[in-house]
């Protein structure tokens, strides 16, 4: 996240299923007006009291994003973040979501078969290319599909910029 938003000015930012705020913090640090969503309602009181402790505002929502109980505007948002949460009914609003030239930096667990890795439900896994696949109408800046640790799942991360390809016809 850090590498990917140097230089970009602070605008709007929307940080998908946020757990306690890394990326919140960091963005609202940099000047970005952030919403931060999270299912839990602990993880928000953690990120409002760590936003408070630095002086920083996050506009934080508790909503179940699986249930549909906030839905992305679109056009709204200049980045949109989604770090280890995987909903494919999402992954529309998100493209609607981002402003012309917006970015989205996603980092996803990938599908593997490793008989020594916990068992996850393949609903919340990535298969390979899936996610590269799905934002194809976006510019790539990053893509990799990489094991960073031996221990842990794959993931697929992605940074893209959503594109007006009417102006390119």
């Amino acid at each position: 996240i850090e590498e990917c938003c140097k230089g970009m000015a602070p605008a709007r930012a929307l940080d998908l299923a946020c757990g306690s705020g890394r990326h919140s913090l960091y963005l609202a640090g940099l000047g970005w007006k952030v919403t931060a969503v999270d299912f839990s309602e602990v993880a928000l009181e953690l990120l409002q009291s760590r936003a408070a402790e630095r002086n920083l505002k996050i506009d934080t929502r508790l909503a179940d994003l699986e249930k549909g109980e906030f839905i992305i505007e679109p056009e709204s948002y200049d980045l949109i973040i989604d770090t280890f949460y995987l909903q494919r009914g999402l992954f529309s609003q998100i493209r609607q979501g981002l402003k012309i030239g917006g970015l989205l930096i996603a980092v996803i667990a990938l599908v593997d078969h490793d008989p020594d890795l916990k068992p996850m439900n393949p609903d919340f896994l990535l298969e390979p290319g899936e996610l590269k696949s799905e934002f194809s109408d976006f510019e790539i800046i990053h893509y990799l599909e990489t094991r960073r640790d031996p221990q842990k799942r794959p993931n697929a991360e992605i940074v893209a910029r959503k594109v007006n390809r009417q102006a390119e016809l």
